[in-house]
């Protein structure tokens, strides 16, 4: 029995508005994301690894790319100039469904839904370390807490 991932796309409406948008507003939200989520949890030698390393998250059906670092004890947003050290791209669900790991990287990686350009050893640690992550910590409920039914 052959089984088929329904893998969802933004809009293109949609991603021509994000598409428009400056890129380091998001750099910089996104970064206070993972600096509330995820570098808490990084061990001091993913922290040692991704020092000065410039990164980039493209997300290809909103057509947006968030640039970014490890400096210091956590993630800044970067005006990469030239090319990231590493890549990483996917449409917005499947990066979604990767951090929830609803679907493993090596599953995307070889069905070209997950692209990882630059620093093969870099793109291994992302990889391992994501693999290490308590998936709890993305479930939105744990930052806003479970949803009450409103009254009628």
């Amino acid at each position: 029995m052959q089984t088929t991932t329904q893998t969802y796309t933004m809009p293109a409406p949609i991603a021509g508005v994000f598409a428009r948008l400056p890129a380091y507003p998001g750099s910089w939200l996104f970064t206070r994301g993972l600096n509330l989520v995820l570098a808490p949890q990084l061990p001091a030698d993913v922290r040692e690894a991704l020092a000065g390393r410039t990164l980039r998250l493209r997300v290809s059906d909103a057509r947006i790319v968030f640039d970014f670092k490890w400096q210091g004890n956590a993630f800044v947003p970067s005006k990469t100039v030239g090319t990231p050290d590493l890549t990483i791209g996917a449409c917005a669900h499947d990066l979604l469904r990767l951090a929830r790991r609803e679907e493993d990287p090596d599953t995307l990686f070889f069905s070209r839904r997950l692209a990882l350009e630059g620093d093969t050893e870099l793109g291994l640690l992302f990889k391992n370390t994501l693999d290490a992550f308590d998936v709890s910590l993305f479930d939105p409920a744990t930052f806003f807490g479970k949803r009450r039914p409103r009254a009628s």
